[in-house]
């Protein structure tokens, strides 16, 4: 596949000079910490599963600062999500594709964090759908379906199929986001200026 950090890199442009906050979210064992390594130094590392939380701040490239809250699957764990939210300009969310008991738990917290406070609306949203290369991963389209994407209406999404162990699909996800994230920032800009005026 290459090195997806330099390729991700050419995706940015000029604009990311100014740190952008993202947070990755999703269910335990969907993989974030997988995509996390494969982001930081573009290797897929063995993981354990997350006992409790890790958060950790990485920037892949120049500009882009990715909070990874890397959660176990408890749900009173999940309850403090919400104090990472302020300030936040780009969430990815990660569904596990193979895990089809828990897509309805999934779309339950994926609601939950946009539906808080009124704190994330117009923030860009990443769906990765996650372990595409697995036999028995849903489909994209499915997924969409389950999750019930086409309520979501206060916040420009996109969702890509991804394998985080090859990096397919990672680009892309990383790239359409970045682009949302740009668009957001310029918006917020625009407000701040009229406000000030």
């Amino acid at each position: 596949m290459g090195n997806v950090v330099n390729k991700f890199t050419s995706a940015f442009g000029d604009w990311s000079k100014n740190p952008t906050r993202v947070l990755m979210l999703g269910l335990d064992a969907a993989g974030k910490t997988t995509i996390l390594y494969k982001l930081k130094c573009n290797e897929t590392v063995q993981t354990i599963p997350t006992i409790g939380f890790n958060v950790e701040t990485i920037t892949p490239v120049p500009g882009l600062t990715l909070t990874v809250w890397d959660v176990g699957g408890q749900e009173r764990l999940r309850a403090l999500w919400r104090h990472y939210y302020v300030g936040t300009e780009g969430i990815i969310f990660v569904i596990d594709s193979a895990d089809q008991m828990r897509f309805l738990d999934a779309r339950e917290e994926l609601f939950n964090m946009l539906n808080s406070d009124d704190i994330l609306d117009g923030t860009p949203l990443l769906i990765l759908c996650n372990k595409q290369d697995m036999s028995e991963a849903e489909s994209v389209s499915r997924i969409s379906e389950t999750l019930d994407l086409k309520r979501i209406t206060k916040n420009p999404w996109h969702i890509q199929a991804i394998s985080a162990l090859s990096g397919e699909g990672l680009l892309e996800g990383m790239t359409k986001i970045a682009k949302m994230v740009k668009n957001f920032k310029k918006e917020n800009m625009k407000k701040e200026h009229a406000s000030s005026s």
